[in-house]
């Protein structure tokens, strides 16, 4: 994943998560990343990725597009901290998250070797002179008894810092800057981040007071696995001293005569790493003054994390709606909007998925010889993923009824594309009829679906093809289909529809269920389009205020009387 950071033009620190393959940068709000300016073109530039590498490239704007201060011509290769330049917005190019960044940059191979964690072991002594202050999961709970002076000048100056930027990866930089300023007897600062999905400390920022000092250090994890598992603000006078230290040797080592470690933690409670601060002057002590001000710059630090990750998840579920919007508008062009014109014949759907993108389908496809098909399809699954494999479907099914001669032929075709191994666990329920409006013959294709419901002129309703009825597409990569065939007399109705009708439940959780539908398709519905809306009537008033939890599907079509 790739992110661009805007640094000028727009609100400093917003972030463009591209999460595809190819985004489109313009003013027309179809593109994946959309810039309101007016000297921005509607289509202006695009950016692709290739495995682990992205491209820039100009659409042929008005204004061009800049990488690094130069004009662009053709494609572009895009390097981590590139700056991209579009008209008068000016944008930083991350090829990670805000987030992975502060855990991953300081693990490259690039990274920096200044920090080193020190394995040590700590025999479990009272320590004399370690002051320790419990740090709260409520932020602002902790009473300061500094001097105000000093209170207000950490605060401030933490306040200033934070409020100037959202981007994760700034933030702890801005606050070892700050402590510099209100401590001015510390030498060292630095974050330790805490990974807990790979349960590992992580440096992920340091400063110095003097240049001369930037060599390779060593940190104890004691002291800072202390802060974190206890969720305490640690303040040791002389670590070199301090019984409870007394095993860690990078401490000794480095003559670290006063310390403070405090940690940062979450909304939820949660330590996501540590603030330390020390010195090696031993006239300079930290004191307990020192300490709270730390615990309560920790809890700024935390704080100012939590909202840095929020932004960023905020901007990537934009970006991700815009996407499920532009995938919805796309589905909703895969399904027919008017159904066909026969002589003699009637036809009604509907379609609603449960999400914005769904795997229920439904088609009408013209054949030779004037026959139509109509075509009901429940891909297993919900969602991007089960959308995606009906678009698949979609064209498979009028590729293979325009070039084989039945549709039980054009069924056997179609399940062995479904059947690939890295499908897995994806299979398909299809029902494909082929209405014959010369002959009055229906030709019904049963892949592991519900049995459609026909209701003959006197009202009788029965579940037609169910002996001929195959497995789902998908399960048995050689699997013959079989052909029902039947004539369709004046006043017949044939209904199709998807488990998201005959499963709907009400809020007592009980299911729609095969019965109550039977008895609204036996009814004397005039006309085709007034079965359909009588059965979606009665559906929605038995699910009530139940949320719809599946996709629905319902088609229906059938011959006049007197045709």
């Amino acid at each position: 994943m790739a992110i661009l950071f805007a640094v000028q033009g727009l609100a400093p620190g917003t972030q463009f998560p591209i999460v595809e393959d190819r985004a489109i940068l313009g003013r027309h709000p179809d593109c994946q990343i959309v810039l309101d300016e007016a000297a921005v073109s509607r289509h202006h530039a695009e950016i692709t990725c290739q495995g682990d590498c992205f491209f820039i490239q100009d659409l042929g704007s008005r204004n061009g597009t800049f990488v690094n201060g130069r004009l662009i011509d053709g494609r572009v290769p895009l390097r981590n901290g590139d700056r991209i330049l579009i008209c008068d917005l000016a944008f930083e190019f991350q090829l990670t998250s805000p987030s992975e960044l502060l855990l991953n940059q300081l693990n490259s191979e690039d990274a920096p070797t200044t920090f080193l964690l020190d394995d040590d072991e700590v025999q479990d002594v009272r320590s004399k002179i370690m002051s320790k202050l419990e740090v709260s999961t409520d932020y602002g709970s902790i009473r300061l008894s500094a001097k105000p002076e000093i209170k207000l000048a950490a605060l401030i100056e933490i306040t200033q810092s934070l409020s100037r930027t959202v981007s994760v990866q700034d933030i702890l930089p801005r606050i070892l800057d700050s402590l510099f300023k209100v401590f001015v007897q510390a030498d060292r600062a630095f974050v330790i981040m805490n990974d807990m999905e790979r349960q590992r400390l992580v440096p992920a920022a340091m400063r110095h007071r003097r240049e001369s000092d930037e060599e390779r250090v060593r940190i104890s994890q004691t002291i800072v696995r202390e802060a974190l598992e206890h969720k305490e603000a640690v303040l040791s006078a002389d670590a070199t001293s301090d019984q409870r230290f007394s095993m860690a040797e990078s401490i000794a080592d480095f003559r670290i005569r006063s310390l403070m470690c405090a940690p940062m933690i979450n909304s939820e409670g949660e330590p996501l790493g540590v603030i330390q601060v020390d010195t090696v002057n031993q006239r300079n002590r930290f004191d307990e003054n020192d300490l709270e001000v730390l615990a309560s710059v920790a809890l700024q630090a935390g704080m100012a994390l939590d909202n840095a990750k929020m932004h960023e998840r905020v901007f990537q579920q934009r970006a991700l709606a815009r996407d499920l919007e532009l995938a919805h508008r796309v589905q909703r062009g895969l399904v027919p909007t008017n159904p066909p014109q026969v002589t003699g014949y009637h036809f009604f759907h509907f379609y609603n998925p449960a999400y914005q993108v769904g795997g229920d389908y439904y088609d009408y496809v013209p054949l030779p010889g004037g026959r139509h098909a109509v075509i009901v399809a429940d891909v297993a699954g919900k969602g991007v993923s089960a959308a995606l494999l009906m678009a698949k479907l979609s064209g498979e099914v009028r590729f293979y009824l325009a070039t084989r001669n039945n549709p039980a032929d054009a069924c056997r075709e179609i399940n062995r594309m479904f059947a690939r191994p890295d499908w897995e666990d994806r299979f398909v329920t299809m029902i494909m009829a082929v209405l014959d409006p010369i002959k009055h013959q229906l030709t019904l294709v049963n892949a592991g679906h519900m049995a459609p419901m026909l209701r003959h002129s006197g009202g009788r309703v029965e579940a037609i093809g169910q002996d001929q009825a195959g497995l789902p597409l998908g399960v048995l990569e050689e699997y013959d289909y079989e052909c029902y065939v039947r004539n369709v007399e004046p006043g017949d109705f044939l209904t199709i529809f998807t488990d998201g009708i005959s499963e709907a439940m009400n809020p007592d959780k009980q299911l729609y269920g095969l019965e109550r539908l039977a008895i609204q398709i036996g009814s004397q519905a005039a006309s085709v389009s007034d079965l359909g809306l009588q059965i979606l009537e009665d559906v929605r008033a038995f699910v009530g205020s139940q949320p719809q939890s599946d996709d629905m599907c319902l088609a229906c079509f059938g011959r006049e009387n007197g045709s």
